[in-house]
């Protein structure tokens, strides 16, 4: 942890002149190296290592620079860090920036470094969470301890969570700030997090030069996680089973697997597609949108999981023994659905399970949506452009979810903006729960500078 230097050390009897202060990109690039080193695996289901060390260390930075923060637990170990910092207006709305501290597992044998040591090599700290999300989450501790050093504060109160649980349900973080912390975002009407804000190099279709586009999320799927049950008559296994809970499964499941859902152009998706378009010097085609993605390649990887809803089994389970038939058989599926498309989506789920199949929740969460012609967008997007002349930002709606959806029910609307400019040869989305993840430091400098404009705005 770097502590701030003494200003008034030195030998007895003589002057030292006070040490600069840390530049905020060096700095968040040494904050994210020391938080990939704690460990906040989640596995998911209330299995997780205790995101508590961590959210001692990011209190504690605040600390250094006057900011109280408080660390809340859900349950023992799993802690969040809440922190507000007065504005220079009280009667301006409130601004939140939220982010996660836990992770994805990571097995160190598929790595070239290993995941947790936030080894810097190549330009880049490598480990798990450089990208999602101990890089923004340094990027904004950098941001917020340079501003403090200097006496610059926002207009409005800064209203800061660094979260527990993202990687599962948000239960034990988001969930539980927004239900049992609600004051502390009182008066916040919107927030930055995670997936947006990062450069796409993709070449038009003119002249064949490079086109910098920077996504900023103003909208994700909604989530359905649903347990599947089929329920029919036990029997030896030798003998017709007319009622097999297994086979109507396991017909549903295929059901569901082979459906081809329509595409569904949401007002979020068509401002992307209108944006790209504008960008690249072409025309998309609307009718031939999976092809589309193709031919745009990095570009269109924006908008090829997002132009209609999915649902995908990830789980079956069944029996105990091969010669006898199950009463019972279950599966779980993954289902993602667009802004206003959530009845939609229920009944065609329900209409392919069939009368034998039952359906319940285990996750379910609206889809989020921020307006891409307000303010707050125009504000994120103008901090890119001032640090990089070339960027072309269009809104963009995320394919999955974040904390964004736990705070849309309290009332506040999220953006996807942790800015990073990144070099041609890295595949960001890659990067996401992927092996070898690693976050470029100099990106993580120009986050800082992106992040310090727009915190001028507030």
């Amino acid at each position: 942890m770097t502590r701030q230097p003494d200003a008034t050390a030195g030998t007895a009897g003589t002057k030292t002149a006070p040490e600069a202060a840390p530049d905020p990109g060096a700095e968040a690039a040494a904050i994210c190296a020391d938080l990939i080193r704690f460990d906040t695996t989640n596995r998911g289901e209330g299995v997780a290592l205790p995101e508590r060390p961590a959210a001692e260390h990011v209190a504690a930075l605040l600390d250094e620079v006057g900011v109280a923060a408080e660390i809340v637990e859900s349950a023992p170990g799993r802690a969040s860090v809440l922190a507000r910092i007065p504005g220079t207006d009280p009667s301006h709305p409130a601004f939140l920036v939220h982010g996660h501290l836990d992770v994805v597992p990571a097995d160190a044998s598929d790595w070239k470094v290993p995941p947790f040591s936030g080894e810097v090599r190549d330009g880049c700290v490598w480990g798990r969470g450089a990208v999602d999300m101990k890089g923004s989450l340094a990027m904004t501790l950098a941001t917020v301890r340079a501003r403090l050093r200097a006496g610059r504060r926002t207009r409005g109160d800064l209203v800061l969570a660094f979260l527990a649980d993202e990687e599962c349900t948000g239960e034990y973080g988001s969930r539980y700030v927004a239900r049992e912390h609600r004051a502390h975002f009182e008066g916040c009407t919107e927030a930055i997090s995670e997936s947006g804000g990062f450069s796409v190099d993709a070449a038009p279709a003119g002249d064949g030069a490079g086109a910098r586009i920077y996504p900023v999320a103003t909208g994700e799927r909604g989530t359905a996680w649903m347990r599947l049950t089929a329920r029919g008559t036990a029997g030896h296994g030798s003998k017709p089973a007319p009622d097999n809970a297994v086979a109507e499964l396991a017909h549903a499941v295929s059901r569901i697997a082979s459906y081809e859902w329509p595409v569904r152009l949401t007002p979020g998706v068509r401002a992307l597609l209108d944006g790209l378009a504008d960008a690249l010097g072409t025309t998309i085609d609307h009718d031939r949108l999976d092809e589309e993605a193709v031919r745009l390649g990095r570009a269109g990887h924006l908008f090829a999981g997002t132009v209609r809803n999915s649902a995908n089994p990830t789980r079956l389970e069944a029996g105990y023994k091969v010669n006898v038939v199950p009463g019972t058989a279950s599966a779980q599926v993954d289902g993602r659905y667009l802004p206003g498309t959530g009845e939609e989506f229920l009944a065609t789920i329900d209409r392919l399970l069939g009368p034998k199949v039952t359906r319940e929740f285990i996750n379910h969460e609206e889809a989020p949506a921020a307006d891409p012609a307000g303010a707050t967008f125009a504000a994120l997007a103008g901090s890119l452009r001032a640090e990089d002349p070339l960027a072309r930002p269009v809104p963009y709606v995320m394919a999955g979810g974040t904390d964004a959806k736990s705070f849309n029910a309290i009332g506040i609307t999220s953006f996807g903006f942790a800015p990073l400019r990144l070099g041609p040869d890295l595949d960001y989305f890659g990067m996401f729960h992927g092996v070898d993840e690693r976050v470029p430091v100099d990106g993580l400098a120009f986050g800082t500078r992106v992040l310090d404009r727009f915190l001028d705005t507030r």
